[in-house]
């Protein structure tokens, strides 16, 4: 092993908004906050799941489906019961995107990454 990975950081205008809307979804707290331009969910460093938001004014959001804008990258979040976990995803300003499958539905967070809700 080489390292451990510290945090999955996502680019997005507005780094407190964006964290507030995963710390609601992921139950998760803010530990570390810059004034406007980083902000951490998770544990110290080492310590699993940490996702870090970083501001990026010029972002252009994933266009998911279309291939456009890619989506980079995107967070499974596992649901026990999805009608009410979607709810309560869209309530916090989740949209539903296009495409699902067998165990899976696709969302935008509030600054248009997509992610996914799943279930076995």
């Amino acid at each position: 092993m080489i390292g451990q990975l510290r945090s999955t950081v996502i680019d997005c205008p507005d780094p407190h908004a964006l964290a507030t809307f995963y710390s609601e979804l992921l139950g998760l707290p803010v530990t570390h906050a810059d004034e406007d331009d980083w902000v951490v969910l998770g544990g110290p460093p080492g310590q699993h799941p940490r996702v870090a938001f970083q501001k990026a004014p010029d972002l252009r959001p994933p266009t998911w489906p279309a291939a456009e804008v890619p989506q980079q990258l995107h967070l499974d979040v596992t649901v026990t019961d999805i009608e009410a976990a979607e709810k309560a995803a869209l309530a916090l300003g989740a949209r539903r995107l296009p495409g699902e499958g067998e165990g899976f539905r696709v969302y935008a967070d509030p600054a248009g990454h997509p992610f996914c809700l799943c279930w076995d």
